[in-house]
This record gives structure tokens, C-alpha cells and sequence, in this order.
């Protein structure tokens, strides 16, 4: 670029004077002074701005500002001399002239190059995209993705009408809502849309991304300018689209008294630590400023890993919060009494629990123990101990259940309920709520995997409906219902809307840039194949047994007013449905739980793989 400077900086001023003269200037003799000390001295000032040392490929439009100084600066220079040397007998408008030939000059050429380079760099084997959102993070999106990465904007998507036809950082901006789009990007090369809107709300993101659904482009999103900046993320982060975009809502916000009411300052224990609710459980806590937490896991695997991943937390990290990791199951009594003995535990958060429906209902005698048996031993090891507050974590599969996972979960419920009359010191409470976005054996990574796999994706029931909510708004929830609780209470979470399993593949698979293969469309590119109702699955879940139900302070908290057994009679229950579990007496424990749990309707057989008819 310096050599292509000494060139054109006497050209400039050459240009300059023909301009002036009206004719070709050939005088030199008389201008030898002001052409080699322009040259010398602007050249000084260019390497002074630094012009130099920039990268042509990813030059940008701050760039223009230092050519500004620049050629301002060697214009001056040339005032000066065409003033402070009569000599010469050159116009003195000439200096003007010759400013903004060497703006356009030196400027155009700077540009020009990263065009050509740009183009020579990225048109091999980068992914065309359109990027939606022209606002402040949009661009700079577009500056980052334009340094050397697999991806090339080429267009820029944005409803604000002020912005349509206009061009920003060399990129048309286009109205997503014309007709037209679709060809219009196909014109362009588009493969991939990339969302860069971070302050849409969820009500504007699910909006947008109802519209770009039937495009036949790969719908992604890119990480904040925010969590670049602060290293949390980088741009080769570019990821699906969230879950959370399609079904999400609004939360609301959490009220910071029953957050930090059974929390701060004090020992709390989270059983089944290790799992999806379980370890946000543990992250809520610390978060809210927990004197001591106890992760209580039976995997070693899921035990270490939260571990690991909260003594990363300053509050850990400093010790003002300490961390105790104990191994362990809720059936051994022992080892939770001793634990319960060494720390004074004030709160207990009871996670633990089998939930995957086919895998209880081939397992019914374990899904049992731990499900209902290790909560009722997990309760009276905390209620002997002294412990203030026990909030279960339950689940709509316990409401007239269909398979043993839910109603091992509404025994775990009555126990509960039973027990609260017997220890009025500790306050026991349960929480019912649906499915949630982003737990293990969850739909949602289980189609991705399949669409990327080509297919097919599997539903079981065309007509299947579930409940869905993401993980740290449920444990939220849950902490703000445990501080409510008057004792034996039943919480159900307001869960939105049920979402059809249906219509949730057919909308990843076209969010992926893909079509559905049926009938109507057999040269789609994924098949959807419906497997059939597994062991126990219901095609709709419920949250409520009764009709009764009242409001609580929070609009997404309500309490549930449901019939219940005394401790004697269920205590003598339960010993019997132990017994019968203990002698593997599958047909008596099926009757227990029919007769124990409302509404219990077992499957027609005994999927157990040990049960000989």
C-alpha cells in the first residue's frame, strides 16, 4: 500500500492542477517542491494514523475517519506551501481539489482491495448467510463474522421500515416481509439465516421465528455481542435455534423474599444433585447465598461433574459458600442420618428420582424403592434431624397415572402428605409440573440428533400432547413454592400452553432448512415415523386430580387441595406393598397401587424383564 501511496498522491495534486488549469499541467520544475515534500510528509502521516498496519481483508468503515485525518493533514500541507511559497506561482484552490482527489483515491483503493481480497478469501467453502436483526448487534455480527470465518453475510433482514433498501456496512437491507424473499435469497446464495436480534423478548423471537419457518433456509443463532465480549461464548458458536424460542415465555419475575426465604445463610441439601433439576437446584442455590450446600448423588459421574462446575463459582471458589459432595442413596437410611447428623440441616430439596416412563415400567420394583421408598426415608431422616423445610419435586405423571414412574411419584406425594401431621416442626411440600426443555431424555435433542442423521424422526402418537418448561424457571418455581408452604401442600405450576410432539418435530425439521417427507411431499428430506405408544404413556398429562385449586401470591404458583390418607393407614399400606416387592409379587404390588393411588390404570401387561407369567 505504500507504493501504491507514491503513486497516488502526485497524481492527486497532478489531477489536481489539470483540474485548476483547465489543461494537462506539465510544468514540474516550478511544483518540484510542493510534489516531494506532499509525498514525503503525507506518507509520514499515514504510517503516524497507522494505515498501514491494517489488515485489507477485514478493513472497516472506521477506517475512513483515519484516511480523513490523513488526507486532511496533508492537505493543510499543501495550503501551507502553496501560501508560504509564492515561487511556485501555483492557484491556492488547488488545495481543495486535491483533497478530495486523494480522499476518493486512497480511500477507493483501500476498499477495493478488501472487496477483491474478501471475496478471493471467503467465496471458497463459506456458508452464505442472511443475517436478521440490521440493529447495533446485527452489525457487529457482521464485522466479526467478516474476519476470516465460515460464514459470509451477504444480505441483512430487519422489519424497521426506516432501514428498508438502505445499505449498512456494504449489505442491503431487506423487508423479511416481502413476497419475494425466498427467491430473492435463493438469488443470493442464502443457506443459513442467522438471528441476531438479543433483545427481542420471547413473544417477538417466537413471532420471528413463525414467520421464517416455511423458508427453505437453515434457521441458527448467533451468541450475544455480550457473552463474546466477556469470553463466555465465541462466534463460531453458532448454534440451532433454542427450544426455548419455539415454546418459551415471558417469565415472570422472581420475588427475591421466597427466593432467599429457606436459602440464605442457611444448610440445604439437594438429593439426585446431579441431574437436570437437580443441578440447577444446586446453581439456584449458591446463587441466593446458601451458608453450606450438600449435593447428595448416587452416580459418581453426575456427582463430580456439578461438583466441579459449582467450585468454579466465586461464592464456592472463596469459601462463602462451602460445598459438601456426598455419595449416596436415599434408601440408605444410615448414610443420610449421619449426614443429617454431622450438618445441621435446615432445607431439603428432594430431586432424586427414576422418571423415564419405559424404563420404570421394565423396572417397576427399583422405580418403586427409590421413587416413593427413598422419599419417605429421605423425609423421616430430615424430620428427626430437625430440618425446617422438605419440598419434593413431583411431576403431572402422578396425577391418575397410566405407568409405575407416575405412580410411584404420587405414593411419594401421599407420603408426604401423611407424615406432616406427625412432624408439625418440619414443613413438607410437593411440586407438580410438566416436562422441561433441556433434560436428559428429553424429545428436543433426540429429534435434532435424528434430523441431523437424516431421519427418521420418531413420535410415538401423532396426537401425543406435552406440558414444557424451561429448567430454570420450574426450579424457580419450585424454590418459591417450598417458601409458601404451610405444610402438606400441593403445588402445580402454571405451565402454558400444551404443546403437540407432532407439531414440535415438523417445525424443527423445517427450521433446519429441511422438509418433511409425507404423502403431500415425497421428495421431503425427513420422514416422521410414529412409533406407537410406549409401556404406560399417556396422550395427554393432567396436573390436577380434583377440581379444587386455589391461587397463591404468585400468578404461576396455585395450590391444590387433594384427598389424603393418615399416617397409620398408609403406614400399614406401605408395608404391605413393601413386602409384596420384596417377595418380586408383581401382580399383588400392581393391586396395591391400584387400590393406593387414585386413578392408577395399570398396563394391560407386566412389562417387568424378569416377570415370568
Amino acid at each position: 500500500m505504500v507504493a501504491l501511496d507514491l503513486f497516488l498522491i502526485p497524481f492527486a495534486l497532478w489531477a489536481g492542477l489539470s483540474l485548476r488549469y483547465g489543461e494537462w499541467f506539465t510544468d514540474f520544475n516550478r511544483a518540484a517542491l510542493a510534489f516531494v515534500g506532499l509525498v514525503a510528509f503525507t506518507i509520514l502521516v499515514f504510517v503516524r494514523l497507522g494505515l498501514y498496519r491494517a489488515v485489507m481483508r477485514f478493513l472497516g468503515w472506521k477506517a475512513l475517519e483515519q484516511i480523513a485525518m490523513g488526507v486532511a493533514g496533508s492537505t493543510l500541507v499543501l495550503l501551507a506551501i502553496l501560501l508560504f511559497h509564492p515561487e511556485a506561482e501555483l492557484p491556492r484552490s488547488t488545495f481543495v481539489i486535491y483533497g478530495l482527489l486523494l480522499f476518493v483515491l486512497v480511500g477507493g483503493s483501500r476498499f477495493l482491495a478488501r472487496r477483491v481480497l474478501g471475496t478471493s478469501a471467503g467465496g471458497k467453502g463459506r456458508e452464505r448467510v442472511a443475517i436478521y436483526g440490521a440493529g447495533a448487534s446485527g452489525q457487529q455480527v457482521v464485522g466479526m463474522l467478516s474476519k476470516g470465518t465460515d460464514y459470509e453475510p451477504v444480505v441483512f433482514l430487519d422489519d424497521a421500515d426506516d432501514l428498508h433498501g438502505r445499505e449498512i456496512d456494504g449489505l442491503r437491507v431487506v423487508d423479511p416481509k416481502n413476497p419475494g424473499l425466498a427467491r430473492l435469497l435463493e438469488r443470493l446464495g442464502v443457506q443459513s439465516i442467522l438471528l441476531s436480534v438479543p433483545s427481542a423478548d420471547a413473544a417477538t423471537r417466537r413471532s420471528i421465528l413463525n414467520f421464517l419457518e416455511p423458508l427453505p433456509f437453515h434457521v441458527r443463532t448467533v451468541p450475544g455481542i455480550e457473552d463474546i465480549l466477556s469470553g463466555k461464548a465465541t462466534l463460531d458458536q453458532v448454534r440451532e435455534v433454542d427450544i426455548e424460542d419455539l415454546l418459551g415465555r415471558e417469565p415472570v419475575p422472581p420475588r427475591p423474599e421466597l427466593l432467599g426465604k429457606c436459602i440464605e445463610g442457611k444448610t440445604v441439601l439437594v438429593t439426585g444433585a446431579g441431574g437436570s433439576i437437580g443441578s440447577e437446584l444446586c446453581r439456584q442455590v449458591v446463587d441466593q447465598g446458601a451458608a453450606r450446600l450438600i449435593l447428595f448423588e448416587v452416580s459418581e459421574f453426575g456427582l463430580y461433574q456439578i461438583d466441579q462446575e459449582l467450585r468454579r463459582i466465586p461464592a464456592v471458589a472463596n469459601g462463602t459458600v462451602e460445598l459438601i459432595a456426598a455419595l449416596g442413596s436415599v434408601l440408605d437410611e444410615r448414610r443420610l442420618a449421619r449426614l443429617f447428623d454431622r450438618f445441621t440441616v435446615d432445607t431439603v430439596y428432594h430431586a432424586a428420582a427414576y422418571k423415564h416412563v419405559p424404563l420404570v415400567e421394565h423396572n417397576p420394583i427399583e422405580g418403586l424403592s427409590n421413587n416413593a421408598l427413598g422419599t419417605l426415608i429421605a423425609a423421616r431422616v430430615a424430620a428427626n434431624a430437625g430440618a425446617t423445610h422438605f419440598v419434593l419435586i413431583s411431576t403431572d405423571k402422578a396425577v391418575r397415572p397410566t405407568n409405575v414412574m407416575g405412580a410411584s411419584k404420587r405414593l411419594a406425594e401421599m407420603a408426604l402428605q401423611a407424615l406432616q401431621p406427625e412432624y408439625p416442626g418440619t414443613t413438607f411440600c410437593m411440586v407438580r409440573f410438566g416436562n422441561v426443555l433441556g433434560s436428559s431424555g428429553s424429545v428436543v435433542p433426540l429429534f435434532r440428533r435424528q434430523i441431523a442423521d437424516g431421519g427418521p424422526v420418531t413420535v410415538t402418537h401423532p396426537e401425543i400432547t406435552r406440558y414444557f418448561m424451561t429448567i430454570p424457571e420450574a426450579v424457580q418455581l419450585v424454590i418459591q413454592a417450598g417458601s409458601m408452604a404451610q405444610g402438606g401442600d400441593v403445588f402445580v405450576l402454571d405451565m402454558g400452553e400444551p404443546v403437540k410432539i407432532d407439531h414440535l418435530a415438523r417445525r424443527m425439521v423445517h427450521l433446519s432448512g429441511l422438509e418433511v417427507r409425507d404423502a403431500e411431499h415425497p421428495d421431503g428430506d425427513i420422514e416422521i415415523s410414529y412409533t406407537g405408544l410406549r409401556p404406560g404413556e399417556k396422550l395427554y398429562e393432567e396436573l390436577l386430580i380434583g377440581e379444587a385449586v386455589n391461587g397463591t401470591e404468585h400468578p404461576r404458583i396455585m395450590r391444590a387441595s387433594e384427598d389424603c390418607l393418615a399416617w397409620r393407614a398408609f403406614d400399614k399400606a406401605i408395608s404391605r406393598l413393601q413386602r409384596d416387592m420384596e417377595r418380586s409379587d408383581l401382580p399383588a404390588v400392581r393391586a396395591q397401587l391400584a387400590e393406593l393411588v387414585s386413578g392408577y390404570q395399570p398396563h394391560a401387561r407386566i412389562e417387568d424383564h424378569c416377570w415370568k407369567e
